[in-house]
């Protein structure tokens, strides 16, 4: 993901800025890795204390989280230094990753990272490369990954409670129908090895960045294709989320409401809020950025290569859209 402007106390131009700018992101890196391996763990043998926040002081059971966490981490540093090389590459002063970690929470101890530049890219063929050098670099290596952890998965019966269900999109029943070979029975499914695992979650991390809103990459490559039609657009998208919130809602916590399901209410609003959240967060982005319009470029038009990168970028996302991301039962 990639954010500009910056704020006025971030230095972005690492390497004119010198190392003290990359003690800040080499710390959120560090702590990033611990915080994937504590996930990746957890995914693999459980909590073995009866708490979130146990086993970030045991080296044995981190490093049993390496199988989801160093192919998940290899994806997100992927992404990332597509955009960074993409600014490069393009002389747009930018900062090395700064990673999110989220220890104890959540299914994948992460949420993402962000590369700031110091100001807005004024080229309309390097707004397109660098907003599409992330998630096309991420995805080469995400693909491989999850086709790997898919054939190490068993397919195993899949009814009653205490079962989590990740999101289906069109790429990932395609890949699943390819790798396993036919259809998967009914009333089972596949459970997913941790590297299977981390390959789907860079599905999902790359989906997000591909929304066509803003200062997320899918914004900044629907704004290099459409220009200023897709500030239009871009709203229009932003709304139509809460028509996928409303259908989740009417999936999980309608049946809740008739007594037609074991699912506890907090739970089926759990399921439904995914896209709520982003409607919010997206609301949040377009504040922080000073209004939802994407800043302006200098004219000039898309090389036909670049507008071909740009459609199957936006096509890729539809591929990779999950109605439901994460579903527990």
């Amino acid at each position: 993901m990639t954010t500009d402007p910056p704020s006025s106390e971030d230095v972005y131009d690492d390497a004119a800025a010198g190392p003290g700018s990359r003690a800040r992101p080499l710390l959120l890196f560090v702590a990033t890795v611990i915080s994937v391996f504590h996930a990746g763990a957890m995914y693999k043998n459980g909590d073995p204390n009866g708490s979130l926040f146990q086993g970030f002081t045991s080296p044995s059971f981190l490093a049993s989280g390496a199988p989801f966490a160093l192919p998940l981490l290899g994806i997100l540093l992927t992404h990332e230094f597509g955009h960074y090389f993409a600014a490069r590459y393009h002389r747009v002063p930018a900062s090395l990753p700064y990673f999110i970690p989220l220890p104890g929470l959540g299914y994948s101890g992460t949420l993402g990272a962000v590369i700031g530049m110091s100001g807005p890219i004024r080229s309309r063929n390097a707004l397109l490369d660098i907003g599409a050098s992330g998630p096309l670099a991420g995805l080469a290596v995400a693909l491989p990954v999850l086709a790997w952890g898919l054939a190490h998965s068993p397919i195993q019966p899949s009814s009653g409670l205490g079962y989590t269900q990740e999101g289906q999109s069109l790429l990932y029943l395609a890949l699943k129908r390819l790798v396993l070979g036919g259809p998967i029975p009914g009333g089972s499914d596949v459970m997913l090895h941790p590297t299977a695992f981390a390959g789907w979650f860079g599905l999902l991390v790359t989906m997000i960045n591909l929304v066509p809103f803003g200062q997320l990459d899918g914004g900044h490559i629907a704004f290099a294709l459409f220009g200023e039609r897709q500030n239009h657009f871009a709203r229009w998208f932003r709304r139509a989320l809460l028509l996928f919130f409303a259908g989740n809602l009417w999936r999980f916590v309608v049946p809740v409401l008739r007594g037609k399901s074991e699912l506890a209410l907090s739970l089926a609003v759990m399921n439904s809020s995914f896209w709520l959240m982003w409607f919010i967060v997206l609301g949040v982005i377009s504040r922080a950025a000073g209004g939802p319009d994407h800043p302006p470029f200098e004219a000039g038009e898309l090389t036909p290569l670049r507008r071909a990168v740009a459609w199957f970028s936006l096509a890729l996302f539809l591929l990779l859209f999950m109605p439901t991301p994460l579903a527990s039962y």
